[in-house]
């Protein structure tokens, strides 16, 4: 089963990081990357660049809205995500804790809906 999963992060505590502590932490997450893709879990991983690029895109009576930025202010922003193949919940959540920036961030983990669902968009899920 597919798990996406979500890389949460403060830009300025990562800005903060020292050069030697930067290029550490760099380093950490390429070679896990190296790993997961080695072990065929790894379907895509991107970094995103700063949420000070993002648009936020809305459409509303036909009519497009265009924000700057994302559409909630909060310390932790979406700064990258990794697409993971796990035989279930408890596999992409193991993977998703050694993601280095995890001790710093939070990784959102969720499941892959192959197919969007006839009969509701959440299926009656609360």
């Amino acid at each position: 089963m597919k798990y996406l999963c979500l890389a949460y992060e403060q830009e300025a505590q990562l800005d903060a990081l020292s050069a030697s502590d930067w290029d550490a932490l760099r380093r950490e997450t390429l070679d896990y990357v190296d790993e997961l893709r080695d072990s065929g879990r790894l379907v895509a991983a991107h970094a995103l660049q700063s949420v000070r690029t993002a648009s936020t895109v809305r459409v509303r009576e036909g009519k497009p809205w265009v924000t700057d930025g994302p559409f909630a202010e909060t310390k932790e922003t979406l700064g990258g995500f990794f697409l993971i193949e796990a035989k279930d919940l408890d596999e992409a959540i193991r993977i998703a804790t050694r993601w280095p920036s995890a001790r710093l961030g939070s990784i959102e983990v969720r499941p892959i809906e192959e197919t969007l669902r006839v009969e509701s968009r959440y299926g009656g899920l609360a």
